[in-house]
Protein backbone atom coordinates (compact mmCIF):
# COMPACT_ATOMS: atom_id res chain seq x y z
CA UNK A 1 0.00 0.00 0.00
CA UNK A 2 1.15 3.63 -1.00
CA UNK A 3 1.79 6.36 1.78
CA UNK A 4 -1.64 7.80 -0.49
CA UNK A 5 -3.33 4.65 -0.53
CA UNK A 6 -2.96 4.69 3.54
CA UNK A 7 -3.62 7.94 3.68
CA UNK A 8 -6.84 7.66 1.37
CA UNK A 9 -7.89 4.82 3.85
CA UNK A 10 -7.08 6.50 7.29
CA UNK A 11 -9.02 9.35 6.51
CA UNK A 12 -12.21 6.86 5.39
CA UNK A 13 -12.18 5.08 8.36
CA UNK A 14 -12.09 8.19 10.67
CA UNK A 15 -14.88 9.41 8.45
CA UNK A 16 -16.92 6.83 8.41
CA UNK A 17 -16.77 5.88 12.07
CA UNK A 18 -16.99 9.24 13.48
CA UNK A 19 -19.45 11.13 10.99
CA UNK A 20 -20.57 13.82 13.12
CA UNK A 21 -16.90 14.52 14.42
CA UNK A 22 -16.69 17.81 15.67
CA UNK A 23 -19.59 18.65 13.58
CA UNK A 24 -22.05 20.51 16.60
CA UNK A 25 -18.49 22.42 18.21
CA UNK A 26 -17.66 23.80 14.42
CA UNK A 27 -21.56 25.50 14.16
CA UNK A 28 -21.47 26.29 18.04
CA UNK A 29 -20.45 29.98 18.51
CA UNK A 30 -19.54 29.45 22.14
CA UNK A 31 -16.97 26.26 21.14
CA UNK A 32 -12.66 26.64 20.71
CA UNK A 33 -13.27 25.14 17.55
CA UNK A 34 -15.04 27.64 15.74
CA UNK A 35 -13.20 30.53 17.68
CA UNK A 36 -10.24 28.73 16.56
CA UNK A 37 -11.78 28.83 12.52
CA UNK A 38 -12.68 32.62 12.84
CA UNK A 39 -9.68 33.61 14.29
CA UNK A 40 -6.95 32.00 12.12
CA UNK A 41 -8.97 33.74 9.45
CA UNK A 42 -9.01 36.68 10.54
CA UNK A 43 -12.69 37.71 10.27
CA UNK A 44 -13.22 37.35 13.89
CA UNK A 45 -16.55 36.64 14.88
CA UNK A 46 -19.51 35.10 13.24
CA UNK A 47 -20.63 38.70 12.02
CA UNK A 48 -16.82 39.01 10.56
CA UNK A 49 -17.68 35.63 8.89
CA UNK A 50 -20.84 37.18 6.84
CA UNK A 51 -19.26 39.73 5.92
CA UNK A 52 -16.04 38.19 4.43
CA UNK A 53 -18.76 35.53 3.07
CA UNK A 54 -21.15 38.69 1.69
CA UNK A 55 -19.57 38.90 -2.19
CA UNK A 56 -19.41 35.76 -2.96
CA UNK A 57 -21.02 33.62 -5.81
CA UNK A 58 -19.75 30.07 -5.70
CA UNK A 59 -17.31 29.15 -2.69
CA UNK A 60 -15.01 26.12 -2.48
CA UNK A 61 -14.76 24.07 0.36
CA UNK A 62 -12.08 21.70 -0.94
CA UNK A 63 -11.08 18.98 1.12
CA UNK A 64 -14.89 19.33 2.98
CA UNK A 65 -14.62 16.01 4.95
CA UNK A 66 -17.88 15.61 6.72
CA UNK A 67 -18.89 18.93 6.09
CA UNK A 68 -18.72 20.56 8.79
CA UNK A 69 -16.75 23.78 8.03
CA UNK A 70 -19.10 23.58 4.71
CA UNK A 71 -22.00 24.07 7.19
CA UNK A 72 -20.53 27.07 8.50
CA UNK A 73 -19.82 28.49 5.48
CA UNK A 74 -23.51 27.37 3.62
CA UNK A 75 -25.19 29.55 7.08
CA UNK A 76 -22.77 32.18 6.76
CA UNK A 77 -23.10 33.21 2.98
CA UNK A 78 -25.89 34.92 0.88
CA UNK A 79 -28.41 32.55 0.29
CA UNK A 80 -28.50 32.25 -3.15
CA UNK A 81 -24.59 31.85 -3.04
CA UNK A 82 -23.40 28.06 -4.81
CA UNK A 83 -21.36 26.26 -1.83
CA UNK A 84 -19.33 22.92 -3.33
CA UNK A 85 -17.76 20.69 -1.25
CA UNK A 86 -15.26 18.19 -2.44
CA UNK A 87 -13.18 14.84 -1.04
CA UNK A 88 -11.59 12.20 -1.73
CA UNK A 89 -12.82 9.82 1.07
CA UNK A 90 -15.75 11.48 2.66
CA UNK A 91 -18.02 13.35 -0.15
CA UNK A 92 -20.38 11.29 0.65
CA UNK A 93 -20.80 11.54 4.31
CA UNK A 94 -20.76 15.02 4.09
CA UNK A 95 -23.93 14.86 1.74
CA UNK A 96 -25.60 12.87 4.17
CA UNK A 97 -25.19 14.81 7.22
CA UNK A 98 -26.10 18.30 4.93
CA UNK A 99 -28.27 16.43 2.53
CA UNK A 100 -31.69 18.86 1.85
CA UNK A 101 -29.66 22.10 2.04
CA UNK A 102 -30.32 24.20 -1.30
CA UNK A 103 -27.41 25.78 -3.53
CA UNK A 104 -24.62 22.86 -2.01
CA UNK A 105 -23.90 19.42 -3.38
CA UNK A 106 -20.63 17.49 -2.92
CA UNK A 107 -18.65 15.49 -5.47
CA UNK A 108 -15.44 12.84 -4.89
CA UNK A 109 -12.25 14.57 -6.33
CA UNK A 110 -8.80 14.21 -5.62
CA UNK A 111 -7.41 17.43 -4.85
CA UNK A 112 -3.98 16.44 -7.23
CA UNK A 113 -6.35 15.53 -9.85
CA UNK A 114 -8.47 16.38 -12.36
CA UNK A 115 -10.08 19.45 -11.63
CA UNK A 116 -12.20 20.15 -14.59
CA UNK A 117 -15.80 20.92 -14.44
CA UNK A 118 -16.17 22.40 -11.11
CA UNK A 119 -16.30 25.40 -13.23
CA UNK A 120 -14.60 28.71 -10.81
CA UNK A 121 -15.02 30.08 -7.38
CA UNK A 122 -15.15 33.39 -6.01
CA UNK A 123 -13.46 31.65 -2.70
CA UNK A 124 -11.91 28.38 -2.41
CA UNK A 125 -11.35 27.41 1.22
CA UNK A 126 -8.64 24.48 1.95
CA UNK A 127 -7.50 24.40 5.44
CA UNK A 128 -6.40 21.18 7.25
CA UNK A 129 -5.90 19.24 3.94
CA UNK A 130 -2.99 20.30 1.90
CA UNK A 131 -0.39 19.07 4.03
CA UNK A 132 -2.21 15.25 3.47
CA UNK A 133 -1.81 14.96 -0.28
CA UNK A 134 1.54 14.09 -0.52
CA UNK A 135 2.42 17.18 -2.77
CA UNK A 136 0.56 20.49 -0.95
CA UNK A 137 2.53 23.06 -3.45
CA UNK A 138 0.99 21.51 -6.33
CA UNK A 139 -2.54 20.72 -5.10
CA UNK A 140 -2.50 24.20 -4.39
CA UNK A 141 -1.76 24.98 -7.75
CA UNK A 142 -4.58 23.08 -9.47
CA UNK A 143 -6.74 25.17 -7.19
CA UNK A 144 -5.64 28.02 -8.14
CA UNK A 145 -6.78 27.05 -11.58
CA UNK A 146 -10.18 27.23 -10.43
CA UNK A 147 -10.39 30.32 -8.85
CA UNK A 148 -11.86 33.54 -10.64
CA UNK A 149 -10.39 37.11 -10.98
CA UNK A 150 -10.89 38.95 -7.93
CA UNK A 151 -11.26 35.38 -5.93
CA UNK A 152 -9.81 34.42 -2.82
CA UNK A 153 -8.22 31.58 -1.69
CA UNK A 154 -7.54 30.50 2.44
CA UNK A 155 -5.41 27.46 3.78
CA UNK A 156 -4.04 26.50 5.90
CA UNK A 157 -1.46 24.46 6.73
CA UNK A 158 0.75 21.99 9.48
CA UNK A 159 3.07 24.00 10.74
CA UNK A 160 6.59 22.99 10.81
CA UNK A 161 7.25 22.31 14.65
CA UNK A 162 9.96 22.30 17.84
CA UNK A 163 12.03 19.36 17.47
CA UNK A 164 11.02 17.63 20.48
CA UNK A 165 7.63 17.20 19.11
CA UNK A 166 8.90 16.54 15.28
CA UNK A 167 10.40 13.79 16.54
CA UNK A 168 7.87 12.08 18.81
CA UNK A 169 5.15 12.81 16.25
CA UNK A 170 7.30 11.06 13.77
CA UNK A 171 7.65 7.90 16.06
CA UNK A 172 4.55 7.79 17.31
CA UNK A 173 3.33 7.96 13.67
CA UNK A 174 5.53 5.09 12.41
CA UNK A 175 4.34 2.66 14.83
CA UNK A 176 0.41 3.16 14.33
CA UNK A 177 0.33 4.39 10.58
CA UNK A 178 -0.09 1.06 9.98
CA UNK A 179 -2.28 -0.69 12.43
CA UNK A 180 -6.21 -1.60 11.46
CA UNK A 181 -8.74 1.78 12.64
CA UNK A 182 -9.73 -0.46 15.72
CA UNK A 183 -6.23 -1.30 16.93
CA UNK A 184 -5.31 2.49 16.09
CA UNK A 185 -7.70 3.98 17.98
CA UNK A 186 -6.93 1.86 20.88
CA UNK A 187 -3.40 2.86 20.81
CA UNK A 188 -4.81 6.39 20.97
CA UNK A 189 -7.07 6.52 23.72
CA UNK A 190 -3.92 6.24 25.89
CA UNK A 191 -2.80 9.71 24.31
CA UNK A 192 -6.52 10.49 25.00
CA UNK A 193 -6.02 9.42 28.95
CA UNK A 194 -2.25 11.23 28.82
CA UNK A 195 -4.33 15.05 27.48
CA UNK A 196 -6.76 14.82 29.72
CA UNK A 197 -5.12 13.50 33.02
CA UNK A 198 -2.85 17.15 32.17
CA UNK A 199 -5.67 18.83 31.36
CA UNK A 200 -7.26 17.83 34.34
CA UNK A 201 -4.26 19.21 36.62
CA UNK A 202 -5.06 22.90 36.01
CA UNK A 203 -1.25 23.87 36.47
CA UNK A 204 0.35 26.32 35.14
CA UNK A 205 4.37 25.94 34.76
CA UNK A 206 6.33 29.09 33.89
CA UNK A 207 9.77 28.33 31.42
CA UNK A 208 12.61 29.89 30.17
CA UNK A 209 13.35 30.52 26.36
CA UNK A 210 14.84 27.41 25.48
CA UNK A 211 16.98 28.20 22.16
CA UNK A 212 17.99 24.92 21.55
CA UNK A 213 14.77 23.23 21.61
CA UNK A 214 12.89 25.91 20.06
CA UNK A 215 10.82 26.69 23.38
CA UNK A 216 9.37 30.13 23.62
CA UNK A 217 9.22 31.14 27.41
CA UNK A 218 6.35 32.15 28.93
CA UNK A 219 3.26 31.10 31.26
CA UNK A 220 1.36 28.07 29.66
CA UNK A 221 -1.38 25.51 31.28
CA UNK A 222 1.03 22.35 32.02
CA UNK A 223 -0.98 20.31 29.03
CA UNK A 224 -0.94 22.87 26.48
CA UNK A 225 3.20 23.23 27.48
CA UNK A 226 3.01 19.58 26.62
CA UNK A 227 1.02 19.79 23.63
CA UNK A 228 3.25 22.49 21.92
CA UNK A 229 6.61 21.25 22.76
CA UNK A 230 6.48 17.83 23.43
CA UNK A 231 3.82 15.73 21.65
CA UNK A 232 -0.07 16.30 20.69
CA UNK A 233 -1.83 14.63 23.58
CA UNK A 234 -5.29 16.11 22.79
CA UNK A 235 -8.25 16.85 25.21
CA UNK A 236 -10.88 19.64 25.00
CA UNK A 237 -13.29 18.56 27.80
CA UNK A 238 -16.31 20.19 25.41
CA UNK A 239 -16.24 16.86 23.56
CA UNK A 240 -16.42 13.60 24.45
CA UNK A 241 -13.86 11.13 25.07
CA UNK A 242 -14.36 9.13 21.56
CA UNK A 243 -14.14 12.68 19.54
CA UNK A 244 -10.75 13.57 21.58
CA UNK A 245 -9.24 10.06 20.39
CA UNK A 246 -10.66 10.48 16.77
CA UNK A 247 -8.88 13.72 16.92
CA UNK A 248 -5.61 12.24 18.12
CA UNK A 249 -5.90 9.43 15.59
CA UNK A 250 -6.39 11.93 12.23
CA UNK A 251 -3.04 13.72 13.32
CA UNK A 252 -1.12 10.64 13.99
CA UNK A 253 -2.61 8.31 11.88
CA UNK A 254 -2.31 9.29 8.05
CA UNK A 255 1.13 8.50 7.09
CA UNK A 256 1.08 11.65 4.50
CA UNK A 257 1.08 15.03 7.15
CA UNK A 258 4.00 17.35 5.66
CA UNK A 259 4.69 20.16 8.13
CA UNK A 260 5.58 23.47 6.21
CA UNK A 261 7.15 26.81 7.19
CA UNK A 262 5.77 30.86 6.37
CA UNK A 263 8.17 31.24 3.74
CA UNK A 264 7.83 27.99 2.14
CA UNK A 265 4.32 28.61 1.97
CA UNK A 266 3.96 32.44 1.06
CA UNK A 267 6.27 31.28 -2.22
CA UNK A 268 3.19 29.05 -3.36
CA UNK A 269 1.28 32.21 -3.42
CA UNK A 270 4.01 34.09 -4.94
CA UNK A 271 4.24 31.69 -7.64
CA UNK A 272 0.93 31.64 -8.17
CA UNK A 273 0.64 35.44 -8.80
CA UNK A 274 -1.61 36.09 -5.37
CA UNK A 275 -1.33 38.73 -3.16
CA UNK A 276 -1.53 38.15 0.60
CA UNK A 277 -4.41 39.57 2.37
CA UNK A 278 -3.78 37.42 5.86
CA UNK A 279 -1.62 35.24 7.28
CA UNK A 280 -1.28 33.91 10.57
CA UNK A 281 1.14 31.46 12.58
CA UNK A 282 -0.23 29.47 15.85
CA UNK A 283 1.76 27.07 17.77
CA UNK A 284 -0.12 24.36 15.24
CA UNK A 285 -0.15 25.99 11.90
CA UNK A 286 -0.15 28.21 9.14
CA UNK A 287 -3.22 30.24 7.64
CA UNK A 288 -2.77 32.76 4.82
CA UNK A 289 -5.60 34.22 2.23
CA UNK A 290 -4.80 35.72 -0.86
CA UNK A 291 -6.74 37.04 -3.81
CA UNK A 292 -6.02 37.12 -7.54
CA UNK A 293 -5.99 40.24 -8.74
CA UNK A 294 -9.03 41.42 -11.21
Amino acid sequence: MTDKQQTAKSFSEKWHNNRQLAFEETLNQDSDIQRWILTRNGVGTLDGLTEWLAPRHRILDAGCGNGRVTALLRRHAPAEAEVVGIDLTAADVAAENLAGIPNLHFETRDLLGDLTGLGTFDLIYCQEVLHHTGDPAGAFRNLTTLLADGGEIAIYVYKLKPPVREFTDDIVRERISELPYEQAMAAMSQLTELGKALSELKVDVTVPDVDVLNIQGGTYDIQRFIYHFFGKFFWNPDMDFDANTAINYDWYHPQLATRHTLEEVEGWFDEAGLTIVHELVDPYGITIRGVRGA
